[in-house]
């Protein structure tokens, strides 16, 4: 895999960082989209597919993405298409910050070190390609905007975007409504990335033991509850201020 082109992790990292603040929207959602946008990456990269609302391996020839990889192994392993609802809510610590840490080294964002309450070290992030995050954003602007159904990875993130609540971020207040709501029905536009947020939304709202059905329905979407995954969070020395 290319590293002309980011995937859809560090491009939905870079659209939930803040410019101003340095800190990451939605930190506890985030982590279960990023696992999420793994899934959709790869199966963009035709490594995964969906089998109901379960997802199987069907190429496991390495990405050359080495955190794609390590999920796709995983994924590899259990040797029976797993349910997506069951992969993003399984308890892999840390991804945000293993994305943040990949971007820095990329050059993406430089790290500034600071502390909480004048004693906990903290990590703010401060998005250094700019260029790179006006884009992805103005593919997001640009879907709203036009109406015109977007291609899978630009639909896929958007589905993502909503899933773990960045619209209030992106587009804030009542101004803002039209677009949130407009995000929200791109989730129709690519079954994968629809079956991930959905999947995402349902770890949020505690029902990941019911199956689902028809994940991909027009008008299926729900707002994502603000439920903390507490397998998915423990302290780290470095973190993205919440």
């Amino acid at each position: 895999m290319g590293r002309s082109r980011r995937t859809l992790p560090e491009e939905l990292l870079l659209l939930a960082l803040d410019p101003t603040t340095g800190t990451t929207a939605q930190p506890q959602s985030l982590d279960l989209g990023l696992a999420g946008a793994q899934l959709v990456e790869l199966a963009l990269a035709g490594r995964i597919a969906p089998d109901g609302d379960r997802i199987a391996v069907v190429m496991p020839r390495p990405t050359g993405d080495p955190t794609l990889d390590s999920a796709l192994e995983l994924l590899r392993r259990r040797g029976s298409p797993v349910r997506a609802v069951h992969w993003i809510g399984g308890p892999r610590l840390g991804l945000r910050q293993i994305y943040l840490s990949h971007l820095e080294r990329c050059g993406m964002v430089h790290a500034v070190a600071g502390q909480m309450c004048g004693v906990l070290p903290t990590t703010r992030y401060q998005a250094t390609e700019t260029a790179i995050s006006r884009d992805i954003r103005a593919r997001l602007d640009s879907a709203i905007r036009t109406g015109v159904p977007p291609d899978p990875r630009t639909a896929a993130l958007a589905a993502l975007a909503h899933a773990v609540g960045l619209g209030k971020h992106l587009y804030p207040g009542n101004e803002g409504r039209s677009s949130r709501s407009r995000l929200r029905d791109l989730i129709r536009h690519d079954p994968m990335g629809g079956l991930v947020a959905h999947a995402v939304m349902d770890v949020q709202n505690g029902a990941a033991a019911q199956p689902r059905r028809n994940p991909t329905a027009p008008g299926a979407s729900r707002q994502p509850a603000a439920v903390a995954m507490q397998t998915r969070h423990g302290s780290m020395a470095r973190v993205a201020a919440h």
